[in-house]
């Protein structure tokens, strides 16, 4: 009788202090009107019904479900997704079951699971585009969209503690342009302060050799400083040479472009490759840049 009586109490104990929706908290008071409640109208219902990926979405009927099963504990796993669009106008980003939309021109969603997630990218209401990205868990995508050019992912972080590493938002956009905190001229060139000098550049190259054996490793290393450094042409030749594939140096080459402060002497990042594709391959990437 004793256990039994301390079960009860156990489990009555776990009851009373378990999460139940209205027991903690403010509640804010609601300010919408018993007309506005009752008046449901959505631009981009249709676009939402349509969403077979998996998200969660309304019930087909359209009805609201008035009690519903709460959910405290449930993991989605944990990804970002920053998107810029440097354009003036009023636009709306549907990533899967999240929406933005505002006239800044900056969306950054948090909380997202990984895996193949939709996107979708209005102005105005209108329907400019719509893919699928493929999202890392403790990672963060960044893009940038153009209108009259699309959308392009510009690197892949990882995300550790969602803690950020940067001091100003601007520059998770300008870094993969080599040009972090100098405003908005992305494609100038000259000195820069960030240029790594010799000494520093030997020292990251030790420790790349030490720490990373594979191309995984050494792409992964160089794409972390490539936020907070430029390179020269000399130095990025020395970093593909790096790679041990060519496929991985072209991947390498490419990526580090915009990060290179004396572009008109990219041609000797060729000397790194070993096949004559890969470096015509480098040369029309540089030349449509």
């Amino acid at each position: 009788m004793k256990n039994i009586f301390i079960g009860l109490m156990f489990l009555t104990g776990i009851h009373s202090f378990a999460q139940e929706a209205g027991k903690v908290g403010e509640l804010l008071r609601n300010e919408a009107s018993k007309n506005e409640i009752e008046t449901s109208i959505s631009k981009t219902e249709g676009s939402r019904n349509n969403n077979n990926s998996g998200f969660r979405t309304s019930n087909s009927s359209g009805s609201r479900i008035k009690n519903p099963n709460y959910q405290w504990n449930q993991s989605y796993g944990y990804s970002e997704v920053f998107l810029r669009i440097p354009e003036q106008g009023y636009f709306s980003i549907e990533l899967g079951d999240q929406t933005i939309s505002n006239n800044s021109g900056k969306f950054r969603f948090f909380d997202l699971p990984s895996g193949r997630i939709p996107i979708s990218i209005y102005e105005n209401g209108y329907l400019l585009y719509r893919t699928t990205l493929n999202v890392r868990n403790n990672s963060r995508l960044v893009l940038d969209f153009f209108t009259n050019k699309g959308l392009y992912l510009l690197d892949s972080y990882p995300v550790q503690n969602q803690s950020y590493g940067f001091s100003n938002w601007n520059d998770i956009w300008n870094n993969p342009y080599g040009n972090g905190n100098q405003g908005n001229n992305w494609n100038s060139g000259g000195n820069y302060a960030n240029v790594m000098d010799h000494n520093s550049f030997s020292e990251f190259l030790s420790m790349l050799q030490r720490n990373a054996r594979f191309d995984d490793d050494r792409l992964s290393m160089i794409r972390q400083q490539m936020r907070i450094t430029l390179f020269s042409s000399q130095q990025i030749q020395t970093l593909v040479k790096e790679m041990s594939f060519d496929k991985n140096k072209l991947t390498l080459a490419k990526s580090i472009f915009n990060n290179c402060v004396d572009k008109h002497k990219y041609f000797i990042v060729c000397d790194a490759f070993d096949f004559e594709s890969s470096k015509r391959e480098l040369m029309d990437f540089v030349s449509n840049s």
